[in-house]
């Protein structure tokens, strides 16, 4: 028997459904959407929430002609599932086929490639203005939730779009969650509201001067039809405030259990429905699969390490600009921190701002997120932290060249950083090192500092050697790797001991430079060497990137013809081009190996790796070919 999802290619389809066909399509897709991220992985919880809100979008607005912009994007999946798309979520040979993010390559109905958070307002007000300028009709809509109401650019949004005039509507999705718990005063207001059936005089919008309505039942097609009818082509802006449940039909949860054929795999454990932190993100059968990542892994490494010295450093804290879990800042940690924990929201621009005023006062601040998300905050890092000399500890978490979507690639955060004056910035070759240079820079360094976290290729590496990924367990095979207790934040010795590049290996002829992630690629270049060469090449662990070790590299005039770095991140502005430019004026060559300066969207590591020539065979043969003076 078929399925109402079946009739549907289009928004167009959705015009002629019943209002009881329109409800068993919500339920259709909800159910299409658990089993899709349970067998593939994806953002499952905003996903459930607002399935009914997007049915309801379609069937009023009038798209492409409308248009619809997402915030987070993450939330879009039934969106593709409406206009074309559903075929991604429900053959197995086609998930992945497209982003979990809006792609305006993958359809019309998508305006912009948006995996970030917060500027959805904007963006709206942008093609409205334009709309307006030009003479043209239609309504332009920004649905905003899942956390990003708290970003810093959503508020410059909603403040401008008063101002700006003509036909906006604004869709708070409020189903009272971030990706981990709601924080800010905000939020607050937004629970009175719902409280008071959008009644309260507490109301954020109103006093920016917005038109304002409330929908309590967001996950009923029905009034959510009513309410968009009702505003449909309306001339000024309005916010339309919206009451979901994240994560709604996952109920109480339900334990693993058997695929629906004899071959296939278990299906990973469901999470719960409502307030619940897990269900924001599902693993797949493969990831479920896996152990704990390097995020994981170190994150947790660095709360343990840091949380012992709360009680004796009332100035020490640990703050999360929001996506504290996928960072291994858990839910355990958090409530033993108590206030020496902070969760900011998605507000990175305001995190590294609070933390330079923390570190004025005499506090230790440490603030942890991904790279792609720094990015938000560059301006801060750079004037409140690197102008002001702020001793500002960031642990920059997915670094580096990967896999993952266009918007959440890592590959130009050294590039990033090290353009900063004022700003140390770490690269530790191992977890034991992670863990010492985090207890330097949060105790004597007092100065600015980014840490880049270990990641895959180094966890790969400890696991090979059989490290456990507990703090507990590596301390008791490396009693030596324990961060010095005496680190506080008082101290005042700020020489910096990760100054000088460190020998791994000694060698001759060639000098490889692994950075941080790279060094266990760089021992096995070394091993391809002496295989291939008979070359004994000197491995060296820089330890840094914030400018080259001139002394160490002069050093090796003697007895080495040439240099190789090796960084995994984007080679224009990076690491290697600085070293190459320092040894210039030797009789040194230089090789580097890096990233292009490039946008790739979910091209596998493998194929990078290749692209880049930072696979164990092509770096090899570049190496030889140089000394053989073909290069």
């Amino acid at each position: 028997m078929g399925t109402l999802l079946d009739g549907i290619d289009s928004p167009q389809d959705l015009k002629n459904l019943t209002g009881d066909e329109l409800d068993r399509l919500a339920q259709e897709i909800r159910t299409l959407l658990i089993d899709y991220c349970r067998r593939y992985g994806g953002h499952l919880g905003s996903n459930l929430a607002v399935v009914e809100a997007t049915i309801a979008l379609h069937r009023v607005f009038d798209l492409p002609h409308d248009h619809l912009v997402f915030d987070v994007s993450h939330q879009a999946y039934t969106h593709k599932i409406l206009t074309g798309r559903k075929q991604a979520f429900t053959n197995p040979e086609r998930f992945g086929g497209v982003s979990g993010f809006t792609s305006p390559e993958e359809s019309e109905y998508d305006d912009f490639v948006l995996g970030h958070t917060g500027t959805s307002i904007s963006l709206a007000c942008g093609l409205a203005k334009t709309r307006d300028l030009a003479g043209g009709t239609g309504n332009v809509i920004a649905l905003i939730g899942d956390g990003a109401l708290s970003s810093g650019p959503a508020f410059e949004g909603l403040n401008w779009a008063a101002e700006q005039g003509g036909n906006l509507i604004i869709v708070v999705n409020d189903n009272e969650m971030s990706i981990a718990e709601n924080h800010g005063g905000l939020y607050r207001s937004l629970a009175t509201l719902r409280a008071t059936g959008g009644q309260s005089e507490r109301n954020p919008f109103r006093d920016l001067n917005l038109d304002y309505r409330y929908v309590e039942e967001g996950n009923s097609i029905g009034p959510l039809v009513q309410a968009f009818s009702e505003i449909k082509d309306i001339d000024h802006p309005v916010v339309v405030h919206i009451h979901t449940r994240k994560g709604l039909g996952l109920g109480q949860g339900r334990g693993e259990e058997p695929g629906a054929g004899a071959d296939e795999p278990t299906l990973p454990a469901l999470p719960a429905e409502g307030q619940v932190e897990a269900n924001h993100w599902q693993n797949g059968i493969k990831a479920n699969s896996k152990a704990a990542n390097s995020r994981k892994v170190y994150g947790r490494m660095a709360m343990q390490a840091l949380q012992p010295r709360f009680q004796n450093e009332p100035g020490l804290v640990v703050i999360s600009p929001a996506t504290p879990l996928s960072n291994g800042i858990d839910p355990e940690f958090r409530s033993e921190a108590g206030r020496h924990y902070l969760d900011v929201g998605i507000a990175e621009s305001h995190a590294v701002a609070f933390a330079a005023g923390l570190a004025k006062a005499g506090g230790t601040p440490v603030v942890a997120t991904s790279s792609t998300f720094f990015q938000r905050a560059y301006d801060q890092i750079e004037q409140e932290m690197a102008i002001n000399g702020s001793a500002v500890t960031l642990l920059n978490f997915s670094v580096g060249i990967s896999g993952t979507d266009a918007t959440h690639s890592g590959a130009s955060d050294i590039a990033m950083m090290n353009s900063i004056p004022g700003l140390t910035c770490l690269a530790p070759g191992s977890g034991a090192d992670f863990l010492r240079m985090l207890a330097w820079a949060t105790g004597p360094a007092r100065r600015p500092v980014v840490i880049r976290v270990p990641g895959e290729r180094i966890l790969a590496s400890e696991r090979a050697a059989g490290l456990p990924d507990t703090l507990e367990g590596r301390l008791s095979m490396e009693p030596g790797m324990a961060p010095d207790s005496n680190h506080s934040g008082t101290g005042t010795d700020s020489q910096d001991p990760w100054d000088s590049y460190g020998i791994v290996r000694k060698g001759n002829t060639v000098a490889i430079l692994g950075l941080g992630d790279m060094l266990p690629q760089a021992c096995r270049v070394a091993d391809s060497l002496r295989e291939r060469a008979g070359i004994n090449a000197t491995v060296m662990d820089p330890h840094q990137y914030s400018h080259p070790d001139l002394t160490t590299l002069q050093a090796l005039d003697r007895n080495h013809r040439l240099v190789v770095t090796m960084e995994d991140g984007q080679l224009l502005g990076g690491w290697g081009q600085g070293i190459a430019a320092s040894c210039e004026s030797n009789n040194i060559q230089v090789l580097t190996f890096g990233a292009d300066k490039e946008i790739n969207d979910r091209v596998p590591l493998t194929t990078l790796n290749q692209r880049y020539r930072l696979n164990t065979e092509d770096t090899t043969d570049s190496i030889i070919s140089a000394l053989q003076g073909r290069d």
